[in-house]
C-alpha cells in the first residue's frame, strides 16, 4: 500500500510514522508513506494557502489552488486510482468496517486541514470521501489522518506478525473484544478466570464470547442492534441481563 498525506505541517507526522508498528510495516516494505507540504505549492510570493471567507464571517478559508496542486502532482506519480480523503468535523464517521474497507486500497491520498475550513470546490471537484473520527473539532486535521493511517496499515497482511491479532479486534465482528489476562495467575488477590486454564478450548472459546457480549451490552448496547447473532448469543445476553440487573438487550 501507498499512502500520501497532504499537510501544512510534516513535522506532526515524524515520530508517528518512524516508530512501533507503522515503522516496522515501513521498513519491511508492507507499506510506504509520503508526506507534502502543500504550503510548497502556493503560487503566492507569500506562500499564503488561506484567505478570508467570501460573505464574510470570521476565520481563514484554505484556499483550492496549492491543495489541487498538491493532489496532482501525487496523482501524476500513482499507477492507481487513489482514494483521496477529506478529514474534517463534517464527513461520515470512521468505523472499523471503513478501517477494513481502506484497507483494501492500494493507494490512500489524505488530505490535512486547517483554519475555518475547506474551499467547497476542494469537497465537489477533487477529494472521493470526508471522514471525521468524532463529534468534537482539532486544530487541524493531522491528529485523524494519524488515527486512519494507524487503524488501517495494522490491517495489512503480516504487519501484525500475527494476523489473528486483527482478527479479534474489538469492532471487527459487530461486538466489543473479550478481557484478555496474563501471568501471574494471582495479582493482588484478583485471579484468573479459571477456564482459560483449563486447556478446553471449546469452553474457552465459549467464555470469550459469553464476555463479548456482556462487554458490549454493558458498554456499547447500540452495537448489538447491528451485530450478527446467534440464537446462543441471544440466550447468553438474556441470561447476562439478568445477571447484570439490566433491561433485556435490544438485538436485530
Amino acid at each position: 500500500m501507498k499512502i500520501d498525506i497532504v499537510t501544512l505541517f510534516p513535522e506532526m507526522f515524524e515520530g508517528v510514522l518512524s516508530a512501533s508498528i507503522i515503522g516496522r510495516a515501513r521498513t519491511s516494505g508492507a507499506v510506504q508513506i509520503g508526506v507534502t507540504d502543500f504550503r510548497k505549492f502556493s503560487t503566492n510570493k507569500h506562500q499564503t494557502v488561506d484567505d478570508t471567507p467570501y460573505g464574510g464571517g470570521g476565520g481563514m478559508v484554505l484556499k483550492p489552488e496549492p491543495i489541487f496542486a498538491a493532489v496532482e502532482s501525487l496523482l501524476e506519480q500513482s499507477d492507481t486510482k487513489p482514494r483521496i480523503i477529506l478529514t474534517c468535523p463534517q464527513g461520515v464517521p470512521y468505523t472499523q468496517e471503513r478501517a477494513l474497507e481502506l484497507a483494501r486500497e492500494q493507494h490512500l491520498i489524505l488530505i490535512c486541514g486547517h483554519y475555518e475550513g475547506y474551499d467547497e470546490r476542494i469537497r465537489q471537484h477533487l477529494i472521493t470521501d470526508e471522514i471525521s473520527i468524532g463529534d468534537y473539532v482539532l486544530t487541524g486535521g493531522e491528529i485523524p489522518a494519524m488515527a486512519i493511517i494507524d487503524s488501517v496499515v495494522r490491517l495489512l497482511p503480516g504487519v501484525l506478525g500475527n494476523d489473528a491479532s486483527a482478527e479479534l479486534d474489538s469492532f471487527r465482528n459487530g461486538l466489543l473484544e473479550h478481557p484478555h489476562y496474563t501471568r501471574p495467575y494471582e495479582f493482588r488477590g484478583w485471579k484468573v478466570p479459571d477456564v482459560l486454564l483449563s486447556g478446553h478450548h471449546e469452553k474457552i472459546e465459549q467464555w470469550r464470547r459469553r464476555e463479548s457480549l456482556r462487554r458490549t451490552y454493558l458498554r456499547r448496547p447500540d452495537l448489538l442492534e447491528r451485530a450478527e447473532l446467534t440464537e446462543q448469543d441471544r440466550r447468553w445476553l438474556q441470561e447476562i441481563a439478568a445477571e447484570e440487573g439490566g433491561a433485556p438487550p435490544r438485538t436485530s
